[in-house]
């Protein structure tokens, strides 16, 4: 039960986390640097990568959160991918981690959940870092 419990909280968290994350990094990404790389881009490309692993569990072990987790992406990309080929890569992450799942995984096992647990404690840490750093 309180694996259940720490898990609610951790994806009742997560999608503001990522919210304020995507909205605090916008104006340190006008700024940008040479080309279209950031100091940042690591954490981010990971992020963008859970987003689609935990898209892809949390609908496999029945969490009827339809595009939530997509949509989240999308908000990230909007307050991040200015240059098309910065919107393709965090797209491509995003789609990697689905991809990699769901060949993983074709039922929700005990495994799967431990993933998605894992993941959205990931994902809250790298948003909340991203945040502290754009302050």
């Amino acid at each position: 039960m309180r694996h259940r419990a720490l898990q609610a909280t951790l994806v009742a968290a997560v999608p503001a986390l990522l919210l304020l994350a995507a909205l605090s990094i916008q104006p340190l990404a006008a700024q940008g640097t040479s080309g279209d790389v950031r100091p940042y881009d690591a954490k981010l490309m990971r992020l963008a990568e859970i987003l689609g692993a935990v898209h892809y569990l949390r609908e496999l072990c029945g969490a009827n959160e339809g595009q939530t987790w997509r949509k989240r992406m999308e908000e990230l990309i909007e307050g991040e991918g200015n240059a098309s080929l910065r919107r393709a890569q965090l797209t491509s992450r995003f789609n990697n981690g689905y991809r990699s799942y769901s060949r993983t995984y074709q039922s929700c096992t005990p495994s799967a959940q431990t993933a998605v647990t894992r993941f959205l404690a990931e994902g809250a840490e790298i948003a909340t870092e991203l945040a502290k750093t754009q302050q």
